[in-house]
């Protein structure tokens, strides 16, 4: 079995996605903290391995990966057992786009650089960012909610009664709205599958605050 070095930030909900990837497939790994909020991320030797100065970074099998939804799907297609993505294109279809409602439509609006530009450049207050994180969560929770209620694929997960692509993606989401005191109850639905993917060691070993880097 591969090992990997994987360079991350115990808050990072992209380098949550990864670990809980890693931890899934069996693939050890050992971790080099990139402290954000210091700017580690930008120091140069990080740089010279993802120029985007970024996390996560993927080091596996000889190559450096960057952008954690490419690391994922590498993942799948090089170590395929268990499998995170359904085997039929169409409920494959189906789980790529629960998940990028998150990485895609939340998670670009809510990271650190942005919330810290908000700062920055607007002047915006702690109280300020947090209602700017909970407004973008909202705006794709409710919708998520509903697809998730009321669709017939969902099961124990977003997908069927295992875990998968889809439900690495929502729990970083989930973990960092409490965070942010994002009120979970209009999302009963998220809420369940969230507390069925902490009952997995893989997911439990993947929270921010068991990282090494944790404060």
């Amino acid at each position: 079995m591969s090992s990997a070095l994987l360079h991350g930030y115990f808050r990072s909900s992209t380098a949550f996605r990864v670990r809980i990837a890693l931890n899934l497939k069996g693939i050890a790994f050992d971790q080099r903290f990139r402290h954000l909020r210091k700017g580690e991320q930008r120091a140069p030797d990080y740089l010279s391995l993802n120029p985007q100065g970024l996390v996560p970074t993927l080091e596996i099998d000889g190559h450096i990966l960057t952008q954690s939804l490419a690391i994922l799907e590498y993942l799948e297609e090089t170590y395929p057992t268990p499998a995170l993505l359904p085997s039929h294109a169409l409920e494959r279809a189906r789980v790529r786009s629960l998940a990028y409602m998150v990485a895609c439509e939340i998670h670009p609006l809510n990271n650190l650089r942005v919330l810290q530009d908000l700062s920055r450049r607007f002047g915006a207050n702690d109280g300020a960012a947090a209602d700017w994180f909970r407004h973008w969560t909202k705006e794709t929770f409710g919708a998520l909610e509903q697809r998730l209620a009321q669709e017939p694929q969902t099961g124990r997960f977003c997908h069927g009664d295992e875990p998968g692509f889809a439900d690495l993606v929502l729990v970083p989401q989930i973990i960092n709205n409490l965070r942010f005191q994002v009120d979970m109850s209009p999302y009963p639905t998220i809420e369940r599958i969230g507390k069925a993917c902490l009952e997995l060691d893989a997911f439990a070993a993947a929270l921010p605050e068991r990282q090494p880097d944790a404060e």
